[in-house]
């Protein structure tokens, strides 16, 4: 398995973390529930540092590097700052309440 971490600082961008949570309830999410070989994708955000980014997480490391749907770095208008992959050395999941992570978050529970 391998997490992989994307982070753009939007301060040069036209793009804002509104603007991109629309882009989320639009078309990402659904397009991301698609995606063969990704277990989980969440989308995050900092509105204090103005910066935004997702975490991945992959069934494989080959599954990782196939072509992605991804419109992000088109609509920001560059790359992002920061791009990270790691390879996971366990996993578990704790007790809890919600039957799925799909469909949570404050882009599409609002």
């Amino acid at each position: 398995m391998l997490a992989v971490i994307v982070w753009w600082n939007l301060e040069e961008s036209g793009q804002t973390i509104e603007s991109l949570r629309e882009f989320l309830r639009a078309e990402a999410v659904d397009r991301f529930s698609h995606v063969t070989g990704l277990r989980l994708k969440f989308w995050i955000s900092d509105q204090d540092t103005n910066r935004w980014g997702a975490v991945l997480l992959w069934e494989s490391v080959e599954a990782a590097a196939a072509p992605i749907p991804g419109r992000a770095a088109e609509l920001i208008g560059y790359p992002p700052s920061h791009h990270f992959s790691f390879t996971i050395e366990a996993t578990t999941e704790g007790i809890y309440s919600l039957a799925r992570l799909s469909g949570r978050g404050v882009a599409v529970e609002n």
